[in-house]
C-alpha cells in the first residue's frame, strides 16, 4: 500500500495535471482553498464543498472497492472498514456500465471514443467535471483502444481488472460472449493493453481512504450513513437546515438549528406566543383577541406526524435511466448527480410516505405526509423517512436508533414500518438460507415496537405493511430491454438479474432468477413473514399506540393500471428492475399515498376531523410564512 506524502503528492499531481490541461488553471478546483468574506459564505462553501467531494469518493469507492462483503442484506452485517459496504461487484458493474455508455455515446453520435468520453464528462455538473477528466486520463486510452478493437464492456472492465473471477466461480458477463469466447477475449484484451504507470499506482491502493487528503472525509461519511443522522446538525435535535446527507429531504426541516429545544414535531412551547416552536409557521398572537395563533388553530386539532420505518422502496430509491440511455442522454440528465449521491441515490423528498416537495424526476408527488398536512396544517414538516437501502427487520433494529420523538414534549405520530422485501432478498449463492425465518421476524419486530413504546407519545399509531410478492418483476421484465440494451437490443432484464447474481450483489436472487421454483419458493417465504406480521398486528398490545396490519396491494395496483390502458412492466423501476416505481401516474400512487390514505381512512381513530376553522386558519397561516419567507417553497 501506498502511503506518506509521496502517494498524496502523486495524486494531487495527477488530478492538477487533467484538470488544468482543461480549464488552465494552476491548482484545481477540489483543492483550492476560497477566501470567504463572512461567516455565513464560509459555512456555505463547506456545505458545498464537501458535497462535492462526497459525491467524489462515493464514485472512487465504486471503482475501488476493498471490501469482501457484500452490501447489507437482511441478517447481514454492516462491514466495519468502509463507510459502505461495497462490494467488488459492484465495482464491476459500475464499470460494464460506464464502458457501456461511452461505447454507445461514440456510436450515437458517430464520434471517436475519445471524443465519447470528453462528451460525457461534459455532462456531469461542473464542479465535479475535474475528477471525472481524472478517471478519463488513467482509463480513457485504455478504453479507447479496446473499443476500437471491437472489445465489448464485459471485456474491456476484465482487462482493466474492474472486473474480476474468484477461484472456483463463474466469468461473470452482461453480454453474450464474442464469438471467440469471452477467456480468449480477455487473454487478447490483456496482451493488447500495456498498464500506464498511473493507472498502476490507482490501481494500488487497497482503499481509497488510505489517500491522507480523503481519510477524515471517509470518517465523516460513516458518520453520516452508518447513524443515518443528519451531517449538518449543529444542535443536535437530529434535524437540520440543509437537505441532503440525511439533512431535512429526510426529516422535517429544522428553523432554529442552535436551538435544540426548536424542532418540526414538539408540542409548542406556550403555544408558540413568541416564536415557532415546532417550526410548523404557526406563531404570534392574534391581536383582536390576545389568544396565540397556534392555541387558535392547533388546539385540539390531534397533530399527528408521519413516521416511516423503511427500505429503499421506502426511501424511493432511483437511478434515473436518462443517465443510461444515450439517445435521452445531455447535461440536463445530470444536473441533479450530487444530489442523487449525497441521499444515496434516494429520493425521500418524492416518496410516497414522507414526501412534500415537487417531483423533478417525472410524475408527481403525492404522499401520506402531504394528505395529513393538507387536511390538518398544523403538522407542517412533522415527517422523518427513518430507511436505508438494504433495510431489513435486522438491521431496522439499529435504524430506529436515529427516530427523533420526545415522549413528554413531542406530539404522537402515525408510524408505518414497510421492510418490503429484504427479509427474503440476499445476493448469496444459497438464498433460502440467507432468509428471514418467522421465528426471527417475529423477534426482530417485537423488539422494533418495544423500542417505539419505549419513544413515542401516547396516542401515536403504527401501521405494519405485508411483503411484497416479487415473482411481479420476473414475470413482467425478464423479456424486456433494459435502458442499456435499448439501442442496440442487446441487453434484456434477463441478462441483467443473471450478472448480479453471478457477482453475488443482486438485490433478489430469489426472485430475479429464471428459477421458477426458487421464484414460488421466495414468494412462500414472504408470505410466512406477512402472516407474522398480521399475527403481531392481531395479538400484541402496546401502552403507547394501537397496531394495524395492512397488504402490500401490488397485483391490485397492477390490474388499476392495466383498465386505464397501462403496462405492468411500467410500475417497476427501469434502471435496477426491482424497486416500485414512483414517478408513474396514478394508480401507482395508490400503493404508497393514495392506498395508505384509504386504508388509513377505514382505521377511524387514526385520522382526525378536518379542522373547522381550516379556511380561517389557512389564511392566517400563510400571512405567518410569509413572514418567514416561505411562502412559495413549503419545505
Amino acid at each position: 500500500m501506498l502511503s506518506g506524502s509521496g502517494s498524496c503528492c502523486g495524486s494531487r499531481s495527477l488530478v492538477i495535471y487533467c484538470y488544468c490541461r482543461r480549464h488552465g488553471s494552476a491548482e484545481p478546483e477540489l483543492f483550492i482553498q476560497p477566501s470567504w468574506s463572512s461567516q455565513a459564505s464560509r459555512m456555505k462553501g463547506s456545505r458545498q464543498t464537501f458535497l462535492n467531494l462526497f459525491c467524489i469518493l462515493w464514485l472512487l469507492l465504486l471503482l475501488k472497492a476493498a471490501s469482501s462483503s457484500p452490501l447489507p442484506h437482511g441478517k447481514d452485517p454492516r462491514p466495519p472498514s468502509l463507510p459502505f459496504g461495497l462490494y467488488k461487484g459492484h465495482t464491476c458493474v459500475g464499470c460494464v456500465l460506464v464502458v457501456s455508455v461511452i461505447e454507445q455515446l461514440a456510436q450515437w453520435h458517430n464520434s471517436t471514443v475519445k471524443a465519447a468520453v470528453e462528451r460525457l464528462c461534459d455532462y456531469i455538473p461542473e464542479k465535479l467535471q475535474g475528477f471525472c477528466y481524472v478517471l478519463a486520463e488513467l482509463y480513457g486510452p485504455h478504453i479507447a483502444e479496446l473499443i476500437d478493437r471491437e472489445m465489448n464492456a464485459d471485456v474491456v472492465c476484465h482487462s482493466l481488472r474492474l472486473c474480476k473471477q474468484d477461484p472456483g466461480q463463474p466469468l461473470c458477463h452482461l453480454y453474450s460472449p464474442p464469438k471467440v469466447g469471452l477467456n480468449t477475449a480477455i487473454r487478447k484484451a490483456k496482451r493488447i493493453m500495456k498498464t500506464s504507470k498511473d493507472l498502476k499506482i490507482f490501481m494500488g491502493f487497497s482503499s481509497v481512504c488510505a489517500f491522507p487528503l480523503l481519510a477524515d472525509l471517509c470518517e465523516k461519511i460513516k458518520h453520516v450513513l452508518r447513524n443515518k443522522l443528519p451531517f449538518e446538525d449543529f444542535d443536535g435535535d437530529k434535524f437540520s437546515t440543509f437537505p441532503t446527507l440525511r439533512g431535512y429531504h429526510w426529516r422535517g426541516r429544522d428553523c432554529n438549528d442552535k436551538n435544540t429545544t426548536v424542532y418540526p414535531g414538539r408540542r409548542p412551547d406556550n403555544w408558540d406566543a413568541k416564536s415557532d416552536s415546532n417550526c410548523n409557521g404557526i406563531w404570534g398572537v392574534d391581536p383582536k383577541d390576545g389568544i396565540p395563533y397556534e392555541e387558535k388553530f392547533c388546539k385540539g386539532a390531534d397533530s399527528k406526524g408521519v413516521v416511516l420505518l423503511g427500505d429503499s422502496a421506502g426511501a424511493h430509491f432511483h437511478i434515473p435511466p436518462e443517465w443510461m440511455t444515450v439517445t435521452q442522454m445531455s447535461a440536463k440528465s445530470f444536473a441533479n448527480l450530487p444530489t442523487a449521491f449525497s441521499d444515496e441515490l434516494d429520493w425521500p423528498q418524492f416518496s410516497e410516505i414522507t414526501g412534500f416537495l415537487n417531483s423533478t424526476i417525472g410524475g408527481w408527488t403525492d404522499s401520506l405526509y402531504l394528505r395529513l398536512r393538507k387536511r390538518n396544517r398544523c403538522n407542517h414538516r412533522d415527517l422523518q423517512n427513518i430507511s436505508q437501502n438494504g433495510g431489513s427487520s435486522g438491521n431496522l433494529l439499529s435504524l430506529i436508533k436515529s427516530l427523533a420523538r420526545n415522549q413528554l414534549l413531542d406530539n404522537p405520530a402515525i408510524v408505518i414500518y414497510a421492510t418490503i422485501g429484504n427479509d427474503v432478498c440476499n445476493g448469496e449463492r444459497n438464498t433460502l438460507a440467507h432468509m428471514t425465518t418467522p421465528k426471527e421476524m417475529l423477534s426482530n419486530v417485537v423488539q422494533a415496537l418495544r423500542y417505539l413504546d419505549s419513544h413515542l407519545p401516547n396516542g401515536s399509531h403504527v401501521i405494519l405493511t405485508g411483503l411484497v410478492d416479487g415473482r411481479f418483476l420476473w414475470d413482467n421484465l425478464h423479456d424486456r430491454y433494459h435502458p442499456l440494451g435499448q439501442l442496440n437490443k442487446d441487453v434484456t432484464y434477463s441478462q441483467l438479474y443473471s450478472f448480479l447474481d453471478c457477482l453475488q450483489v443482486s438485490p433478489c436472487s430469489g426472485w430475479l432468477t429464471p428459477n421458477e421454483t426458487l421464484r414460488n419458493l421466495t414468494s412462500e417465504r414472504a408470505l410466512q413473514l406477512s402472516n407474522v406480521l398480521k399475527e403481531i398486528a392481531r395479538s400484541e398490545k402496546f401502552v403507547n399506540f394501537d397496531i394495524f396490519y395492512m397488504d402490500f396491494p401490488l397485483r391490485k395496483t397492477a390490474e388499476e393500471w392495466r383498465k386505464m390502458g397501462g403496462e405492468p412492466w411500467q410500475l417497476i423501476e427501469p434502471v435496477d428492475g426491482f424497486h416500485p416505481s414512483q414517478v408513474k401516474p396514478s394508480p401507482r400512487r395508490w400503493v404508497g399515498a393514495g392506498g395508505m390514505w384509504e386504508q388509513v381512512g377505514c382505521w377511524c381513530p387514526l385520522l382526525p376531523q378536518a379542522p373547522s376553522w381550516h379556511a380561517t386558519g389557512m389564511q392566517v397561516w400563510g400571512i405567518c410564512l410569509l413572514k418567514k419567507r416561505e411562502s412559495h417553497r413549503i419545505i
